[in-house]
């Protein structure tokens, strides 16, 4: 039930007349329209007035009980509806709401159980209308709202019942968010707990008692002041007097404390990195590798980094081992703790993505997007990143938000079956980040598309497709792979979808093939020409300069071009579908015969 389907109110279906979108709350609920009576203007816009006024009570509340109490007392409000019940997903069971009271059937629970997720018809004595509503979050099931009526609702009433549900439903989406974080946290705060715990019951078991503690207290002060990586190496160089550092998985340098750091770093070797960590790993404690005293960080067995003493000399005794140990457990819990908060980040900032790309409140974008800490209120551009030879799944759309942020664009990122998508502040600089993307994959077969600059969260569907289109027509024309922006196409942006490449070649061979065709023959530039002269708005000085070449010579050629195609460049109408020939000629078919 958690993964049903999210149903779109306001789409076509065989049932559809009769099955309603779901319905509301209220905080000052306007009179409803006698049965079988359609409002009157005003009651339609006060009842509207009321539905804005209910959604920030909605926003506000998190508690699911609340927000589907609200919507309940709001009902009657939007039409001549009564709430016979509410219900609450709770761990994949639905539980009726405390606004329920008793006297909702118990065949109405039943029914309710039975449509799955579903919306459908529920049957209440004496109510003639009557449906479960579902109230649906982007990739789960929040409850049902069960509403009745005594006549058959009109279609006003039909879109006040819609708006409400949704405003009901995106309340409990954001409660479910919040409920589900403030868990994250209590587990996060409870890892921490049994960190500390077993952390005193060690200082309890181990015979050098005075060392172990100072080691202990200093590491665990060091990860509970949240320093990370530089004050653990720092507390371990302090404890054992050797240079200490971290190093990625993949062997970058995180941190170093003490002397003698190398400047440059050594670049890693992959090869031998994976050699070590496997050496390592299959070893109890710490290991010595030449110079080396390091152990592995990795929490619940995933590696997330090295932490290494330098140890030229071979000084290392049991306390050092000690002292290490100690250090990556803390570290290791350290870290973990931030790649937690770094995958929920990561998670809220895809859902945002998501629904920008969807359409979404324009209010609620502005709240979330500053709660992750990104400017929605700047332009915004919308990327299509596509790669033939690379599966679009996490690893390359971190590869695609890599590169963006190394070209200074900030953005929330998302993927889609067959391509990754960027909701940038910034444009993309030309050839910049397809350059930087092809260096990144080994492979220059690829296509960006670009949308025009949006400014609003509203424009953010329509720059989707943009770029989308964008993409398209980069794909399908002869240079198939690099970036193309929607607001560079010009005239194709207008022209038919992709899957029209046929006609227009036939169209360009209609108006400018024997052109093409005696520029083949010739070695001419006929087709290039007649495109300048054009671009140039038909002006003879203009176009010369840009050919290079003299005023009589473009002459020649602009008369050579009448002869040869047999159209009059004086003729408004010859003239408009030789230019229209020579644009798709140069944008979409590459510029060649």
């Amino acid at each position: 039930m958690a993964g049903s389907r999210v149903q779109d109110p306001y789409s076509s279906g065989p049932d559809r007349e009769n099955d309603l979108p779901r319905g509301g709350a209220g905080l000052a609920p306007a009179a409803a329209p006698a049965a079988g009576r359609p409002p009157s203007p005003g009651q339609f816009d006060r009842a509207l007035n009321d539905l804005a006024a209910l959604s920030y009570a909605l926003l506000d509340t998190l508690d699911e009980a609340e927000i589907l109490g609200l919507a309940m007392a709001h009902v009657e409000a939007v039409g001549a509806y009564r709430a016979e019940a509410g219900f609450v997903e709770r761990g994949g069971d639905l539980f009726p709401a405390p606004a329920n009271g008793r006297n909702h059937a118990s065949a109405v629970d039943q029914r309710v159980r039975e449509l799955a997720g579903q919306d459908g018809p529920v049957t209440v004595p004496d109510r003639p209308w009557g449906r479960a509503l579902g109230l649906h979050g982007l990739e789960r099931l929040h409850g049902y709202l069960v509403v009745t009526s005594d006549s058959e609702p009109t279609e006003a009433e039909r879109f006040l019942l819609a708006t409400l549900v949704r405003h009901t439903a995106a309340a409990l989406s954001l409660a479910f968010a919040h409920r589900r974080l403030r868990d994250q946290a209590v587990e996060l705060h409870r890892v921490r707990e049994e960190r500390t715990a077993l952390q005193r019951q060690l200082i309890s078991v181990v015979a050098e008692q005075r060392y172990q503690r100072a080691v202990h207290t200093l590491i665990t002060d060091v990860a509970a002041a949240g320093g990370g990586e530089e004050a653990v190496t720092r507390a371990l160089h302090g404890l054992t007097g050797l240079p200490a550092l971290v190093e990625d998985r993949f062997g970058r340098l995180r941190s170093w404390s003490g002397p003698s750091r190398p400047d440059p770093y050594p670049e890693p070797d992959p090869v031998r990195q994976d050699e070590m960590l496997h050496a390592v790993a299959r070893e109890a404690g710490p290991v010595r590798i030449e110079d080396r005293l390091l152990t592995l960080v990795r929490p619940h067995g995933e590696i997330l980094g090295v932490l290494a003493l330098i140890d030229a000399g071979g000084e290392a005794d049991e306390h050092t081992v000690l002292a290490l140990e100690h250090a990556a457990t803390s570290l290791a819990l350290e870290l973990a703790h931030l790649r937690n908060l770094a995958e929920v980040e990561l998670g809220l900032r895809r859902e945002l993505a998501d629904d920008l790309l969807a359409g979404t409140d324009t209010a609620s974008a502005y709240a979330r997007s500053e709660a992750i800490g990104h400017d929605l209120h700047r332009s915004h551009y919308i990327v299509v990143v596509q790669w033939s030879k690379r599966a679009v799944d996490d690893s390359f759309a971190e590869t695609v938000g890599r590169a963006a942020t190394a070209q200074g664009m900030r953005s929330l990122l998302t993927r889609r079956s067959d391509h990754v998508v960027l909701v940038a502040d910034a444009r993309p600089r030309a050839r910049a980040l397809y350059e930087a993307l092809a260096v990144e994959t080994g492979t220059h077969s690829g296509a960006i598309g670009v949308s025009a600059p949006c400014d609003s969260p509203n424009g953010i569907p329509r720059g989707y497709q943009e770029a989308q289109r964008a993409l398209e027509v980069r794909r399908h024309s002869r240079e198939g792979h690099g970036t193309t922006f929607f607001d560079e196409l010009g005239l194709y942006r207008i022209l038919g979808p992709g899957n029209d490449y046929q006609q227009l070649e036939a169209f360009v061979h209609e108006w400018i093939g024997q052109l093409i065709e005696y520029d083949s023959r010739h070695h001419a530039t006929m087709v290039d020409t007649l495109t300048r002269y054009f671009d140039c708005g038909g002006n003879y000085d203009e176009t010369a300069a840009s050919l290079a070449i003299h005023r009589s010579t473009l002459r020649y050629r602009l008369q050579r071009i009448r002869d040869i195609s047999g159209n009059d460049l004086a003729n408004v109408e010859d003239r408009l579908n030789l230019q229209v020939a020579t644009r798709v000629w140069k944008i979409v078919l590459g510029g060649s015969g």
